[in-house]
């Protein structure tokens, strides 16, 4: 079977959860805990969630792992970002050394850190160790104001990458995963795929990324706007959508999110680059979004377009974050262990000796 072949026979397998079953058992423990019936609010939702995903009565997630993804872009050459092509790789090497936001807050939280370099300009092999994976697939993406992000078979491949990394973390013990980012002017390609689906203007939709001015801003746009109309030939297939205005790293989000829900793994997203993957592999397979926990709502521009899009979702968090790398995901991700953990720790009525409400019957 070749690589499209390959990658659409995982993407078929991902089946919609058995809300109906699995819901009424959560329920069931749920309204007996000492406390009033849904008093804990979202956090019984998250509960109910996590049970319908694992398939266990009383799960427990043992480990969490945040895979930061990492390439670089061609229209960085456009001038969209205050920062060199330079920073990504720079910034990857602060992530392995321990020294980013992403580790001191995972470290709170007790999340390990992956760093996954699917497309960045400089060879980052010597500085292979345990947290890093070598999943390159060329040195960043082409230019998309001049021409497509990249050719349909790398798109193919950076999908088939993410899932790739699901599959690795599954092997690791993984219970939950959140998704996390980094790569110079990549907010320029996420404006680019949130624009198409959601066919706003991309002034409306492009923000400031690392802090650009408001005439970078309008650059942006129109850079956007051209994009799309040259770069992408088939609307109706999201392959050709990334190929034609993505990056390395936003597939391999995508695939990320996708080889989650093949193996039945919780998954969380986190900011506006984040979600212009999950964009990509909720038009691959719908069923995706069962597995999927929105981390938080971006202060980038473009995002709360991307999140409108999400139907049936709402983000766990609003902290007026933009920073990506996995940030607001990883937080969220502690929630919702916190959750599982009230679920699973707290006695019931019966236990407790305490008369339950007839509400809680």
């Amino acid at each position: 079977m070749n690589e499209n072949g390959r990658l659409f026979s995982l993407i078929d397998s991902i089946k919609p959860l058995n809300k109906q079953r699995f819901y009424k058992i959560a329920e069931y423990r749920l309204n007996r805990l000492i406390k009033p019936k849904k008093s804990l609010g979202r956090l019984e939702e998250f509960v109910k969630d996590i049970v319908a995903i694992t398939e266990d009565e009383r799960p427990e997630l043992r480990e969490k792992y945040v895979c930061v993804f990492a390439g670089d872009h061609g229209v960085v050459k456009e001038g969209v970002s205050l920062f060199k092509q330079d920073v990504t790789a720079q910034m990857v090497k602060n992530f392995l050394g321990g020294g980013a936001a992403i580790n001191a807050i995972a470290n709170s939280v007790g999340a390990n850190v992956v760093v996954v370099d699917t497309g960045i300009n400089a060879d980052l092999g010597p500085l292979a160790r345990n947290n890093f994976i070598n999943g390159k697939i060329k040195y960043g993406t082409n230019n998309i104001y001049e021409e497509k992000a990249m050719t349909y078979e790398d798109a193919i491949k950076s999908l088939l990458k993410g899932i790739e990394i699901a599959c690795i973390m599954k092997e690791n013990g993984a219970g939950i995963c959140a998704t996390g980012d980094m790569g110079i002017a990549n907010t320029t390609p996420s404006s680019a795929i949130t624009c198409f689906y959601s066919k706003k203007p991309a002034i409306l939709v492009c923000g400031r990324g690392t802090g650009v001015s408001s005439s970078v801003m309008r650059k942006k746009a129109y850079i956007v706007e051209k994009a799309i109309k040259s770069n992408i030939q088939n609307g109706s297939d999201p392959v050709d959508v990334l190929a034609g205005v993505g990056g390395f790293e936003i597939g391999a989000i995508a695939g990320f999110i996708l080889g989650c829900a093949v193996n039945r793994m919780p998954v969380v997203v986190d900011g506006f680059i984040s979600t212009a993957g999950a964009l990509i592999a909720i038009n691959l397979n719908p069923y995706v979004l069962d597995y999927m926990f929105l981390g938080h709502l971006s202060k980038e521009r473009g995002h709360k377009t991307a999140l409108n899009l999400i139907k049936g979702k709402k983000p766990i968090l609003d902290l007026s974050m933009r920073l990506g790398e996995g940030t607001g995901a990883v937080i969220a991700m502690k929630i919702i262990e916190t959750a599982v953990n009230m679920y699973n720790n707290m006695l019931t009525f019966d236990e407790a000796n305490v008369f339950a409400s007839k509400l809680n019957r």
